[in-house]
């Protein structure tokens, strides 16, 4: 094989989740770094579990991270044709057999194997039948799998994975395996096959919990008189009690879609996944998506199960604090406008847009966001923390209400002073409104901070925040006015 063609295969039984997401881009990075191309392909055979919606989930998971395809997608259903030629072609040549032993039968000779401490493997009853007999039983409807012919032979088989090296055991060690149901359906082992063989596949990157099928398949591929793929089986994704992530036992936590709607970053999100098992050999952390094609090789890969942390009762930090760190990093360094774009949106889902973000107030706009991105971790904090900035329904938090508020009665008194002197001023700047308020404090023999951190509190809600007279010039004399003057409501009523 000349060029360099790689496959992401996922089945459609629910949402794209964290370990088929990284498995994705690992295949993406490498296709970018060799010139190669990948592909599409939906494994939609368990047609019980297969559903439209799963397979959209999937699609939008993908696009939502950036992780285009140059080919695809396919469906695994589409070329069950070939599927079974494939079958049908090893019976023919003698490369597989009509297996008619029922379930009770085998239990039975398994039991047997125990009792008398023997090898647990099908003892190949099946192939010793005749043609008649095998014609005379299907006549009779008695119920078939096919299963392939393991070469007989004493003689190692294997493969050179590009993480875990060498991997080989010996031919004898592999039974008869099952590759078409007896409902003629043929199993995944072949199928997978089949189509790897169809789109030229020239490297497997996968999952180690895929390893059990591997040196069955290389049989396959054999027998089938295709090249081998090149192999490479990643480390598995585990939580922190070191169980696999799966959708099934761990939610919707693990769901990519998850961290899209809590206000992540794409390539930030690829850039956290990819460390989920990856590295260039030292603490770097931070890559553009040009510097992480150039320095990805699969040799960096860990050997080791990486461990996925995440926390489902802390709504703040709720997902790993590497995640958290990274989509810091790009939210606090990304170009202006194009995270314009990004809260653009937010704001619209909370009915906090104003089309003059894009108009006079554009300059006011991107400068209020340089302004507070500093202290925000998601796209989700400029309409929860920096809320007040775009609209007068924000909530005042419990602590800076106790500790800046509350505490202090005269703060009831003294707001509305303050308002009617900010109001009163022509020049409502920077120097002008510190002034002012240091000026209050000075005559009511009371600490600046005072009402600086109260000022804070009122207009915002918040703790803490960027420089409290910047946030003045931000929010407007208007608006700073109005609040100031409706301090009492944060009081309790009397």
């Amino acid at each position: 094989m000349t060029e360099t063609r790689l496959r992401f295969p996922p089945s459609p039984t629910g949402y794209l989740h964290i370990g088929g997401a990284r498995t994705a881009l690992y295949n993406w990075l490498y296709a970018k770094k060799n010139g190669g191309k990948l592909i599409l392909r939906i494994e939609d055979t368990d047609t019980e579990r297969s559903t439209k919606e799963s397979i959209q989930g999937i699609v939008d998971g993908l696009e939502w991270l950036g992780i285009d395809f140059d080919e695809g997608p396919y469906f695994q259903t589409d070329f069950s044709s070939d599927h079974k030629a494939a079958a049908e072609k090893l019976l023919k040549e003698g490369k597989a057999y009509k297996c008619f032993c029922t379930k009770e039968t085998l239990d039975a000779k398994r039991e047997a194997a125990l009792a008398a401490k023997q090898a647990l493997g099908y003892d190949r009853t099946c192939t010793n039948l005749s043609t008649e007999e095998v014609a005379q039983k299907e006549a009779e409807g008695i119920p078939y799998v096919i299963r392939f012919k393991v070469p007989d032979g004493d003689r190692m088989i294997g493969y050179d994975d590009k993480i875990l090296g060498r991997i080989q055991c010996n031919i004898k060690e592999i039974d008869d395996f099952v590759i078409v149901r007896s409902n003629g359906l043929p199993l995944y082992l072949l199928c997978n096959v089949v189509d790897d063989i169809r789109d030229r596949i020239s490297h497997i990157i996968r999952g180690q919990d895929h390893m059990t099928n591997t040196i069955r398949q290389i049989l396959l591929y054999e027998a089938l008189g295709a090249p081998v793929p090149v192999f490479a089986h990643m480390p598995l994704t585990l939580d922190t009690k070191k169980a696999k992530i799966s959708k099934r036992s761990h939610g919707e936590i693990v769901a990519v879609q998850f961290y899209r709607d809590h206000g992540f970053l794409p390539w930030a999100f690829n850039n956290f996944l990819v460390l989920l098992g990856w590295s260039e050999g030292n603490d770097r952390e931070i890559y553009s998506k040009e510097e992480l094609i150039e320095a990805f090789t699969l040799e960096r890969i860990n050997k080791s199960s990486s461990i996925f942390n995440f926390k489902k009762d802390d709504p703040k930090f709720f997902t790993d604090p590497k995640a958290i760190s990274i989509n810091e990093h790009y939210l606090r360094s990304m170009d202006i406008r194009e995270l314009g774009t990004l809260v653009k949106s937010e704001l619209q889902a909370e009915g906090l847009w104003d089309d003059a973000y894009e108009g006079d107030k554009a300059d006011w706009y991107h400068n209020t966001l340089d302004m507070i991105r500093d202290r925000f971790h998601t796209l989700k904090d400029f309409t929860s923390l920096g809320r007040a900035y775009f609209g007068d329904d924000f909530s005042v938090e419990e602590k800076p209400l106790k500790k800046n508020i509350l505490k202090h009665e005269g703060l009831k008194e003294w707001f509305p002073i303050l308002a009617d002197r900010y109001e009163q001023l022509s020049d409502f700047s920077l120097e002008e409104a510190e002034r002012v308020a240091r000026e209050l404090a000075t005559e009511l023999d009371i600490k600046p901070g005072i009402i600086i951190n109260g000022m804070r509190t009122v207009v915002t809600g918040q703790l803490a925040g960027p420089s409290m007279f910047d946030i003045l010039m931000a929010i407007g004399k208007e608006k700073v006015v109005q609040r100031l003057r409706n301090i009492e409501k944060l009081y309790p009523a009397e």
